[in-house]
């Protein structure tokens, strides 16, 4: 799970019941330390004079939080959360506590009132990236989005190669990545992915381990050694530039100057934890690492391929890149030669069945966007190569197709197995990237 470091403050004001929300937040400090991965800078003392925000941002900003809580825990100044705000250009979450039971006096609290005040200084302000809840815990989805965050600004990504021959709609600028994500994309040649030194004793278990997960028949001896080759050298490639992601443009050189395409080796180094994007899609590779910060095992970049406007569905599939324990656990898995005059060498399994997400990160004019959706990945038998699932989405694929289609999204998106369209909203709305949904 992705570490992040997130600021806390408690604002209040004597005219409240300031000392019973000083025991309240301390009770919220006691249960936010029980939450994993997340160092806590608390400012345990409640914040109630400028003089008291000023000294609190100075720290908050000296300990280079990624995100900063702050609690109203009563109604308090207007200027304390701008001094917040002025300092720290992290994402905000506003929180409220509870009013608590009148006892014949004003209102004691009157928090949620001073959560409105900050939410309306801080929108006329000109920040559209804070987030509000109300109650006795931390919104966690936005706490998870926040992680996703963190996970993007200490990210490094490689892109090996460039977009793949006549892909377009996959390219970026650098810089715009960079603004928008603090990104720095780190360029390679495509022979420094697969020229690594490497011993036979490595490329030998490999192989090993190729032989035992797939069914090789249409593969020469000579294929086979190439693909367990590129595991060891690929991987080693990946540590020593210590890429937390990689974009390979998998096509057309790759299979001309090494002997194979590189998609067996993604898919069997993706089922071992690594983020490797097909044909240079940086925007895809950047939507599978997102993906993956939410807690999705394993992503997948797909093609929304085969569509079915008839039956409902569409086959979310890819040349054999996809993570092979997404295997289905039925169908023969295969490595296969059917691209690239006989040098593709590419995965070829059913995936298994389940909820899934599609999400893809992609910019259009000037605008990033995030297109979201969901369905069910429903039992197929094996008819074709590749690596791919036949989906029924929850909304009619004309829907899906649509969206896709009239607002310029990229044909390649991320698909993912459970649930996480709540915190790939939240995410979108802290990077302000439009919702495509």
């Amino acid at each position: 799970m992705q570490k992040v470091k997130v600021g806390v403050v408690c604002l209040t004001r004597t005219t409240y019941d300031y000392k019973t929300a000083q025991e309240i937040y301390n009770k919220a400090m006691e249960d936010l330390k029980k939450i994993p991965d997340v160092k806590w800078v608390f400012e345990e003392q409640a914040v109630i004079e400028i003089e008291d925000a000023e000294n609190a941002a100075q720290k908050m900003l000296k300990n280079n939080v990624d995100g900063l809580v702050i609690i109203s825990g009563t109604f308090h100044l207007g200027h304390l959360a701008l001094i917040f705000n002025k300092y720290i250009k992290k994402p905000i979450l506003l929180w409220a506590f509870d009013e608590l039971p009148y006892d014949g006096g004003k209102i004691r609290l009157n928090s949620v009132c001073g959560l409105n005040l900050n939410a309306s200084n801080l929108y006329k302000a000109g920040n559209d990236h804070y987030t509000c809840t109300i109650g006795g815990s931390i919104d966690k989805t936005w706490l998870a989005a926040l992680r996703v965050k963190a996970a993007m600004e200490n990210a490094r990504i490689g892109l090996v190669g460039y977009r793949a021959h006549g892909f377009f709609n996959v390219g970026t600028d650098d810089l715009d990545v960079y603004r928008k994500t603090g990104i720095l994309i780190d360029h390679f040649e495509i022979s420094d992915m697969f020229s690594q030194p490497v011993d036979d004793s490595e490329v030998k278990k490999e192989r090993e381990e190729i032989l035992r997960l797939f069914n090789c028949k249409e593969l020469t001896d000579r294929q086979i050694e190439n693909v367990a080759r590129l595991c060891v050298s690929a991987a080693k490639f990946m540590r020593k530039y210590q890429l937390t992601a990689a974009a390979i443009r998998c096509w057309p050189e790759y299979a001309a100057n090494y002997g194979v395409s590189p998609c067996a080796t993604m898919s069997i180094l993706q089922s071992r934890g690594m983020i490797l994007g097909c044909e240079g899609d940086i925007e895809g590779t950047l939507s599978m690492l997102a993906a993956r910060a939410m807690g999705a095992e394993t992503p997948f970049l797909a093609d929304l391929s085969q569509v079915d406007l008839k039956e409902d569905f569409a086959l979310m599939w890819h040349c054999g890149v996809a993570p092979l324990n997404l295997w289905d656990g039925k169908c023969e898995r295969t490595l296969d030669t059917y691209f690239a005059g006989g040098k593709g060498v590419t995965a070829g399994f059913v995936m298994k069945s389940g909820h899934v997400n599609m999400m893809r990160i992609d910019t259009a004019r000037g605008k990033t966007r995030m297109f979201i959706a969901a369905g069910e990945a429903v039992d197929m038998e094996k008819q074709l190569c590749g690596t791919y699932a036949k989906v029924k989405f929850e909304q009619h694929i004309t829907e899906v197709l649509d969206k896709v289609v009239y607002t310029g999204l990229a044909h390649h998106v991320t698909m993912v197995y459970g649930e996480y369209r709540d915190i790939m909203r939240a995410f979108a709305k802290m990077m302000d990237y439009e919702i495509i949904e």
